[in-house]
Parts: structure tokens; C-alpha cells; sequence
């Protein structure tokens, strides 16, 4: 118990108060809506919170320009070569390690190309590490040992726009030559940021004064959705509104791939499946093998002619599917 004391004690003294005043910052303003936000009935607390969270809807809305920007940029310089990071401290880092984590699993797209770079790395995921931060030249140093360079894509995400870790990693993409996007809840004059493309969902001021895991976070969140699933459709990992290269790696998965094949080929389910599995679970594979009465060889070849690209190859071979995809 002396031990804990002390160490609370230490890190008291030890605390310096930062040069500028962030109060200013929207993320950082008072919602007078919430003034009595501790002396609601829980009912009107939640529906408060309810009322609010129609907020983040309209920032994403007003951001519409520079989120297409951003996916056309990143989608261009994917089909180069280059990756996609997303790098951030707190909240917007795990949000975006969220997002590169789930691209493999929906667009079978290897795990190097979506990459979610946080501050502190994984223990950061589970116990926060906010003072990492504050820190401009570790966002160097986490990027340089991922081997970024100059053909990659950084999505920096700050909600109050002001944190050093992502300035850092935006300042390092730019001086590199790769595309540096900044992603933020505040104003650009508030908080100016290194980019090429910039992102502002203005949420407003928090119910929970500071607390940027929600509005700024639900934004940020709807806004990395649309990027991710955007660049995907790019690159032709998407047909219709089907997520055809889906890894079928669990029943819940199988099950997808199969109910696609059924409803684009009209397959039977026992029919659909035993296509899959000479397939290799490959369902855009299956597709072309189904309709163009190829092998899996020869579909693989077909789609390497057309940069894996389902809608190209199908056209190609005369053929489409049906008109619901």
C-alpha cells in the first residue's frame, strides 16, 4: 500500500502543465446540453446520449468530399503497390487497428496491406498508454521498423487534432512522398495537421466533457468504415454490394459463401458447397469457375489478367451475374 502511495505521490510532482491551454479545441468545449448530465433520471440520460449520437452522422455527411478523395488517393497508390496504415494514440489508434484487423477476414486481403500502427503497440490495446503521445519521433520510429516508404498511405487520426504522435507520423509520410491524410474531430484552424487530404468530423462538444470516445469516436469509427470499404470496392474486391473475396474461414463464413454462390449462380446449398471446396474456398474463385466452366487454374489466371477484379473477368468471357448483385 506504501508502495502505490508513493508512486501516486512521484508521478504528482512529477507532473508538468502543458504549455498551451487545449480548451478551445471543440472536442474539448462544454455541452451545455449535458449541464445536469449527473442529476438525470436514466431514462433522459439515455435519451440524451440517443438524441446526440445523430451528431456524428452529420460530420461524416459534411466530410464527404475529403473521405472521397482519400479512398480515389489510397486506392490509386494500393493498385501500385503501396499499403494503407492508420496510426493514432488512445482511442483513434485502436480504432484504427479495429478496421485493419477486420480488412483480411472480409476482403481476403493479406494482413501486411491494412496495417493499424498504435501508440505503445498491442498493450496499448488493453491498458491505456495516453502519455505515449506525446511522443513525435515514436510515430517515426513505429513507421520506419513497418518499413513504410514513400508509395504508402497514412491515415494519421487525432479527434482533438493536436497529439504528437500523429503529427509526427504525418510530418515523417509527407517528408517521405507517401500520402499522408489527417483524420480529426476539430476544426482545421484549431488544429492544423501535415496532410495532403484532410478529414474534419466536426461532432461538437461532448455530452461527457473531453471524452472523445464518443461522438468523436462513433465518427471516426463510420468514417475509417466507409474508407476501408471504399478502397475495397476500388480494387474490385466487391461485386454488386457482395464481399466476394470473404475468407471462408469459420461455419459463419461458409455459410456466406455459400448463400452467395446460391444466389448468384442459383445453385443448390449441397451443389454451391462442393463448388467452394474445389474452389479452395475461394468464392471468387468459385464464381468464375461456376459461370465460365473453368477450373481453378484457369479462373486464377483469368483474374491475374484482370488485376483480380471479378466484374472485368466475368466481361471478358461474355458473362455477367445475375441483376441483383
Amino acid at each position: 500500500m506504501s508502495d502505490s502511495r508513493s508512486s501516486d505521490s512521484e508521478l504528482r510532482s512529477s507532473l508538468v502543465a502543458p504549455s498551451d491551454d487545449r480548451g478551445y479545441l471543440l472536442t474539448e468545449q462544454v455541452n451545455p446540453a449535458s449541464h445536469q448530465l449527473d442529476q438525470l433520471s436514466t431514462d433522459a440520460l439515455v435519451g440524451l446520449f440517443i438524441e446526440e449520437d445523430l451528431k456524428p452522422q452529420q460530420a461524416v455527411h459534411g466530410a464527404r468530399h475529403a473521405l472521397c478523395q482519400a479512398i480515389d488517393a489510397i486506392a490509386d497508390r494500393v493498385q501500385g503497390g503501396g499499403r494503407l496504415f492508420y496510426l493514432g494514440a488512445g482511442t483513434s489508434g485502436r480504432l484504427g487497428v479495429l478496421d485493419a484487423a477486420e480488412c483480411p477476414p472480409t476482403f481476403c486481403s493479406p494482413p501486411e496491406l491494412v496495417q493499424g500502427v498504435l501508440a505503445g503497440g498491442a498493450p496499448a490495446l488493453l491498458r491505456s498508454s495516453e502519455g505515449l503521445e506525446d511522443l513525435e519521433s515514436a510515430a517515426v520510429t513505429d513507421l520506419q521498423e513497418r518499413g513504410f516508404c514513400p508509395g504508402d498511405c497514412l491515415v494519421g487520426i487525432a479527434a482533438g487534432g493536436t497529439t504528437p504522435y500523429v503529427r509526427g507520423g504525418l510530418r515523417y509520410a509527407q517528408d517521405l512522398g507517401a500520402l499522408a491524410i489527417a483524420m480529426a474531430c476539430v476544426p482545421a484552424e484549431q488544429a492544423p495537421l501535415p496532410c495532403s487530404i484532410d478529414v474534419r468530423l466536426l461532432t461538437g462538444p461532448e455530452l461527457l466533457t473531453g471524452s472523445t470516445r464518443l461522438k468523436a469516436g462513433t465518427a471516426t469509427k463510420m468514417a475509417l468504415n466507409i474508407l476501408s470499404t471504399g478502397v475495397m470496392v476500388r480494387l474490385g474486391k466487391v461485386y454488386g454490394n457482395r464481399m466476394v473475396d470473404v475468407a471462408a474461414s469459420n461455419s459463419k463464413l461458409v455459410d456466406r459463401s455459400i448463400r452467395i454462390l446460391r444466389d448468384l449462380l442459383g445453385l443448390e446449398r449441397d451443389v454451391a458447397l462442393g463448388l467452394l471446396e474445389r474452389a479452395q474456398g475461394s468464392v471468387k474463385r468459385a464464381l468464375l469457375m461456376g459461370s465460365c466452366d473453368l477450373g481453378a487454374s484457369e479462373a486464377d489466371a483469368l483474374l491475374e489478367t484482370h488485376a483480380a477484379d471479378l466484374r472485368a473477368a466475368l466481361t471478358s468471357q461474355g458473362k455477367t451475374l445475375p441483376a441483383q448483385a
